[in-house]
């Protein structure tokens, strides 16, 4: 059994999907991999989320220590976002993810270089 913040579960694999139960978390997560972000970079970055979704998927993710919050005293205030330790592990996750993807859509659909969501960036780190 695994037990985390007063949950039981019996697979570590149910732990994993009880964490990114959406597709938000992970692009969240995808382009932190870049580097700190702050919210309006991020709400550019993922053009397609709204902002209080931003709000919500930001607020659990930090919440299961996968990124890290910085709020710096200045006025206006600046927040700045970026990946823990256990945020930066689901890089080669990710990576795979991508590589899958590429080669489904490569496959069974088409790809065009003006909606691609990959950058150079993110593999070399």
């Amino acid at each position: 059994m695994y037990f985390i913040n007063n949950k039981e579960f019996k697979c570590s694999i149910n732990v994993t999907l009880d964490i990114f139960n959406d597709r938000w978390k992970l692009s969240i997560i995808w382009h932190l991999l870049q580097g700190e972000k702050r919210f309006k970079d991020l709400n550019e970055d993922i053009s397609e989320i709204t902002q209080k979704t931003l709000t919500i998927k930001l607020k659990e993710l930090e919440e299961k220590n996968i990124i890290n919050r910085e709020v710096f005293p200045e006025v206006p205030p600046k927040v700045v976002y970026s990946l823990t330790e256990a945020g930066l592990r689901l890089k080669p996750v990710l990576d795979e993810m991508y590589d899958w993807g590429v080669k489904y859509v490569s496959e069974y659909g088409k790809i065009t270089e003006d909606n691609m969501c990959y950058t150079e960036l993110n593999r070399k780190k």
